[in-house]
């Protein structure tokens, strides 16, 4: 087989081999066509379930969506991590704070 691939992929692919990420470049493209597959899987399923799911209830509109987003967004729990390297420890206290 032979394919054309970006460079920027290339490296990104090389760098998680030399960083202990990727078994080899092989394995790692194996892993990237594995997760599309994947993905294309799921988004067929998807499609067929809201096809089958319109022909029993008619067409979803763009108000149902919106509400289901409103809904969503209010039960969301938002949790924020620190960055890399900052942990609850290493925050500094604001002049003056006790």
């Amino acid at each position: 087989m032979s394919a054309t691939v970006e460079a920027e992929l290339l490296a990104a692919g090389r760098a998680a081999v030399a960083e202990g990420r990727a078994e080899s470049l092989s394995a790692w493209v194996n892993n990237a066509l594995r997760r599309q597959a994947e993905h294309d899987r799921r988004m067929q399923a998807l499609d067929e379930f809201l096809a089958a799911y319109e022909a029993e209830h008619g067409e979803i509109t763009e108000d149902e969506i919106r509400e289901a987003q409103r809904r969503s967004r209010a039960r969301a729990v938002v949790i924020r991590t620190p960055p890399a390297g900052k942990g609850a420890g290493s925050r500094r206290r604001k002049a003056g704070a006790a």
